[in-house]
């Protein structure tokens, strides 16, 4: 578009004019209309740049216009003097015009270098300041005083020549304002800075030939003052001029090698002058020269304090941003541990060390930005219920730690307590409800030589209670053998998978009274070649906290499956009808679990209807992929059976939301059913329950043939128990079924 090379355009034929000025006579009509028309033209670009590009600080650019204006006005007096008048009077209304655009100029350069920083730039001026006395010093000691000593000049003509170089040193100042600032600057404000220059230059070159020599310069300094009206307008014309001391104006944000030369060179000016021969000689130059020496002497101290202050903030804020996690916003790994080193030399403090449970499910399922959202919404409660005077950090991952110092057993106890209540009751987050499961492990410093000794304590603790499915768990010495033990049964579970050391037992399902198998129940036991039959309530725990579960888990689903296919062909009728294989939660979570299973179904040949999925209550009470899973397998045809039902939190309202198809009633509702109490009420509940809703339910766990008569009785007809058969490697089908009686 055409107004957008404007400004190159302008500066081009500003410079042809420029030169064209010196082509024509000096002094005639000629030169001083082309001279006046270029500087009319140039106010009039800058309200037609304002016009055309809407910038930012619109005032800055008024401040300019006006500025350049009345520049203008004090051209046109002077040819109306000079040519109309035919007199050159000194001074006159044009030089009081002149001086008042001076103000003008710098209060737009003012507006310019300004920006838009918040709370000001007291070190930008300071810099400016040091910068415009250094030089103001020279512009007096060179220019301002011997034009207020000269003794021939009258009050008027000596004020009107000493207001030329204090305007010219104010314009200085802006010029060391803006060239000692950084940050970005647009075209357009480099442009200004330039007009500026010409300005000044020319200026200074002036005073410094009427001052030294018998010639103004002639014409030769006009082209100076004319070219610094086409930058003006050059400025106003560019694009960028939008943004010009805006948003993208000039900031203090670092200290370059060109500014502290620029500000050395500044300071040491007053002092180097004394080195001059024959400044210094009289009482009114010592007295400027040492009053300068001490205001820069002042600035540069308020200068280097800033510049200290300004240091130490930002090693503030490295430091807290080095000990704060980024995510949540509470104190990182670093920060707890020189907590807990704080701590040790206190010689009293407790730590709380959690994890959330099955946070990998939420990641998986609803993405990882989901999944920071619930890691920020559990940081504010955990630091809500821990209170102003405990530490809490994250410590990566899903995994959090709250710092006590000086305080009791009791009263950390009764944190975690508050702890776990925080995190009671779903989280809303983006849209999902999440309920949020933790394992809180706490241990003291009791005999501790460094922190890394305190949070092992408590990462075992924390590790117990995740396996032992509580809520929280103290350290004790026990839970390091423990630890220890689990420690070595993970290392060796890999190794156990590749040299064949597990092998699969059968526990037969029967139907009620005769006790003929209706279905087998798939176990995995570990033969350790060292420690013989390792039982899985001590293995499958660490298989599931190492992540080792997942591939021991297809291991028995493909064992199971490839059985149950070579019995269905060698037995035929005889075969059982299903084989039931536990699950657990940490494979349900694994999106391509019903895939895993539909493949192993094809490979073995085992029809999907005769496959039961068994999986515990706390699997799939959170919801989510877990349920997902089963809703999957279901369609397949695989039933699904949940395992120690009536133990859980929500057994009954799982029914609503998981495909169930059999439910196998917890052991501990069967031991005392031959009495009456209360384990015989809920037990015949339950079996109203899962028939009024058309599920299967097995009884667990029965020892003796008075139980299973007492089952038979209040409506079970399947049941399972050593009193029906111990598993086995290879049960004996044809065997003669144990009746409910004897």
């Amino acid at each position: 578009m055409l107004h957008k090379r404007a400004w190159w355009l302008w500066l081009v034929m500003g410079g042809l004019a420029t030169i064209g000025y010196y082509l024509l006579p000096y002094d005639s009509v000629a030169s001083e209309v082309e001279y006046t028309s270029v500087g009319l033209l140039s106010c009039l670009a800058i309200p037609l740049g304002v016009r055309l590009f809407r910038p930012a600080r619109p005032a800055m650019w008024h401040w300019l216009a006006a500025g350049q204006f009345t520049w203008l006005m004090g051209d046109l007096v002077w040819d109306f003097h000079k040519f109309i008048l035919h007199r050159e009077p000194y001074p006159s209304a044009a030089d009081f015009l002149y001086l008042a655009a001076y103000p003008m100029l710098v209060v737009g350069l003012m507006l310019l270098s300004r920006g838009r920083r918040r709370g000001g730039d007291l070190a930008g001026v300071i810099d400016a300041a040091i910068v415009a006395i250094g030089i103001g010093l020279v512009f007096w000691v060179f220019v301002m005083h011997p034009i207020a000593a000269g003794s021939t000049a009258s009050a008027l003509e000596r004020a009107i020549g000493l207001a030329y170089p204090a305007a010219d040193t104010l314009l200085l100042a802006m010029l060391a304002r803006f060239f000692t600032s950084t940050g970005r600057r647009s075209t357009s404000a480099w442009l200004l800075g330039a007009a500026a220059v010409v300005l000044l230059g020319s200026d200074v070159t002036y005073s410094l030939l009427t001052l030294y020599t018998e010639n103004d310069g002639g014409g030769l300094l006009d082209g100076g003052w004319l070219f610094a009206y086409v930058m003006w307008a050059v400025a106003a014309l560019h694009p960028s001029m939008r943004w010009t001391g805006g948003t993208n104006g000039p900031s203090v944000a670092r200290v370059s090698r060109g500014r502290l030369v620029l500000l050395g060179v500044s300071s040491l000016l007053p002092p180097s002058l004394l080195f001059v021969p024959g400044i210094g000689d009289n009482d009114v130059d010592r007295m400027a020269i040492a009053a300068g020496a001490v205001v820069l002497f002042v600035l540069v101290v308020v200068r280097m304090s800033g510049f200290v202050s300004q240091i130490q903030r930002q090693a503030d804020l490295l430091e807290d941003l080095a000990m704060a996690d980024e995510l949540t916003g509470l104190a990182n790994r670093r920060r707890l541990e020189q907590g807990l080193t704080e701590g040790l030399a206190a010689g009293s403090m407790q730590v709380a060390l959690l994890d959330l449970d099955d946070f990998k499910e939420v990641n998986d399922s609803l993405g990882h930005g989901v999944g920071d959202l619930l890691l920020v919404a559990v940081a504010e409660r955990l630091r809500l219920a821990a209170g102003p005077d405990a530490l809490v950090a994250r410590m990566g991952g899903d995994e959090f730690a709250v710092l006590l110092t000086g305080t009791t057993t009791e009263e950390a106890d009764a944190l975690v307590a508050r702890l776990t209540g925080s995190l009671n009751g779903s989280v809303r987050t983006d849209g999902h409800d999440l309920m949020v499961g933790v394992s809180i492990g706490i241990a003291d410093a009791q005999g501790a030589d460094s922190p890394l000794e305190v949070l092992r304590r408590a990462d075992v603790a924390m590790y117990a209670a995740k396996i032992s499915g509580g809520t929280h768990r103290r350290h004790t010495p026990e839970l390091d053998r423990t630890a220890n033990e689990q420690d070595r049964l993970g290392a060796e579970l890999r190794t156990a998978l590749a040299t064949n050391q597990f092998r699969m037992v059968y526990q037969p399902i029967v139907e009620l009274p005769h006790g003929r198998p209706h279905a087998v129940e798939a176990l995995v036991r570990w033969h350790h070649p060292e420690r013989g039959v390792i039982a899985p309530d001590r293995f499958i725990p660490v298989a599931e906290h190492n992540g080792f579960i997942i591939e021991l888990g297809e291991w028995i689903l493909r064992t199971a499956c490839g059985q149950a296919a070579q019995w269905l062909a060698d037995r035929g009728g005889r075969a059982p009808d299903r084989i039931s294989v536990n699950v657990s939660a940490r494979q349900l979570a694994e999106p391509g679990f019903a895939a895993l299973v539909t493949r192993v179904l094809a490979d073995t040949g085992l029809p999907a209807g005769r496959l039961t999925v068994e999986v515990t209550e706390t699997a799939v009470f959170g919801g989510g992929q877990a349920v997902q899973t089963l809703n999957e397998l279901h369609e397949l045809g695989v039933r699904i059976a949940l395992d120690d039902f009536g133990t859980g939190h929500s057994s009954l309202g799982l029914l609503q939301t998981v495909p169930v198809d059999v439910i196998k009633v917890d052991k501990s509702f069967v031991d005392n059913i031959t009495m009456a109490g209360r384990q015989a009420v809920i037990a015949t509940a339950l079996i109203r329950v899962s028939e009024g809703l058309g599920l299967s339910a097995v009884a667990e766990g029965v020892e003796t043939a008075e139980q299973a008569a007492e089952l038979y009785r209040l409506g079970y007809r399947l049941a399972q128990g050593y009193h029906f058969g111990k598993p086995v490697a290879e049960p004996q089908f044809a065997a003669e079924p144990v009746p409910a009686h004897r």
